[in-house]
């Protein structure tokens, strides 16, 4: 029978997150029920309540990284008890479609219900429900709750000597930051890297950017705060602005500049993109992760730069990870104290305080934010 769970949902966007209690679903074979101990506050989420990410229906409880402890394993569902330790994985990898057989389970076709707000198998069914009426679940998740059901699929057992607060960020913006430099950058010894925006995932790709080797690390925002934070992950330089970056590139690079630059400012435009390209030297690569208004087209590009110079253009989605190998091997670099979790955190929330996390989000007061549950 469905168990109420308090969670945190928008009613339409734009919208602004509120507190609500919500019937959740019981889990079926292939699922499980998790008691939340932490979520990151990603701003992927705040992306729904702006309306820049259309989901597909409201209302539509929000959070996509999370950890926490199974209550409940759906029948015939081999592999998983109560009282495992999970990270959610807010891209959902079935082992078996071709781009997981591929090693690409970042691109697992059943990602293509994420923003439905139903279950992967069935467009129809909801696992969160309000007076009767479907409530949409974020990435198949919803970690913005007490308590949620998902598909194994979308769970990662992992040990349980881990803090669980720290074990949230690897279900998101660790591996997406690291690996949008270690993998989408393909970063090497002794190169120059430019990351454009310090939040969550901007963070991580210094990280992975100074992980790979690079011994310039330059990073670009706006805000003092995470001009000052950003060297406590990395960072060699910082600077307010890509101009300067640039800038500061080419003077110690014989004038050739960045050999890439990382694209993770909190709401993309094309004009980021054309920024970077210009800031990357010839066979320079520039990675596109962060996200704006998924519908916009066009970037002020210079083809003739892009095709003469040989530059590269690359998307990154959960930067190029694997959930079920990159979670828990980011969890053991953690461990080993050779990867920063803990320092992330600039402060945690409750439930109650999603809609001033993102506000404080907005200000350019946080790294990363995160709701600590009871």
């Amino acid at each position: 029978m469905p168990v109420t769970t308090r969670v945190s949902l928008v009613r339409k966007a734009p919208g602004t997150y509120e507190t609500a209690t919500v019937e959740l679903d019981d889990p079926r074979q292939g699922e499980v029920t998790v008691k939340l101990a932490a979520s990151g506050l990603c701003h992927s989420d705040d992306h729904v309540a702006t309306g820049d990410v259309p989901v597909g229906v409201y209302p539509y409880v929000g959070g996509h990284e999370g950890a926490g402890v199974v209550t409940a394993v759906g029948p015939n569902t081999p592999g998983y008890e109560v009282g495992d330790h999970v990270v959610f994985s807010f891209l959902p990898a079935c082992g078996h479609c071709e781009p997981c057989a591929q090693g690409q389970s970042n691109l697992c076709d059943l990602g293509a219900s994420l923003l439905t707000g139903a279950r992967a198998d069935d467009p129809t069914s909801f696992r969160m429900s309000e007076d009767g009426n479907p409530v949409g679940q974020q990435c198949g998740i919803s970690t913005f709750s007490e308590y949620t059901t998902a598909s194994v699929d979308s769970v990662v057992k992992i040990s349980k000597d881990v803090p669980l607060k720290a074990a949230a960020l690897v279900g998101c913006g660790v591996p997406t930051g690291w690996g949008s430099a270690v993998r989408s950058a393909n970063i090497k010894p002794g190169a120059t890297v430019i990351v454009m925006g310090i939040g969550g995932i901007g963070a991580n790709a210094l990280q992975g950017a100074v992980h790979a080797g690079a011994s310039t690390v330059i990073a670009v925002d706006p805000a003092p705060f995470k001009q000052e934070k950003a060297k406590e992950f990395g960072a060699t330089h910082a600077f307010a602005g890509i101009e300067e970056a640039t800038e500061y590139a080419r003077s110690i690079t014989n004038g050739q500049g960045a050999h890439a630059v990382i694209i993770t400012v909190g709401v993309v435009q094309g004009e980021h993109v054309a920024q970077a390209l210009a800031a990357v030297r010839k066979a320079g690569t520039v990675v596109l992760t962060g996200l704006g208004d998924v519908t916009a087209t066009g970037a002020p590009i210079a083809l003739g730069d892009l095709t003469l110079m040989q530059k590269r253009l690359q998307g990154s989605l959960f930067g190029e990870s694997n959930p079920r190998h990159d979670i828990p091997a980011l969890l053991r670099m953690y461990q080993a104290g050779q990867l920063k979790l803990d320092e992330l955190v600039t402060r945690e929330y409750t439930l109650d305080q999603v809609a001033e996390a993102y506000e404080d989000m907005h200000a350019g007061k946080n790294i990363r934010g995160v709701i600590v549950f009871d």
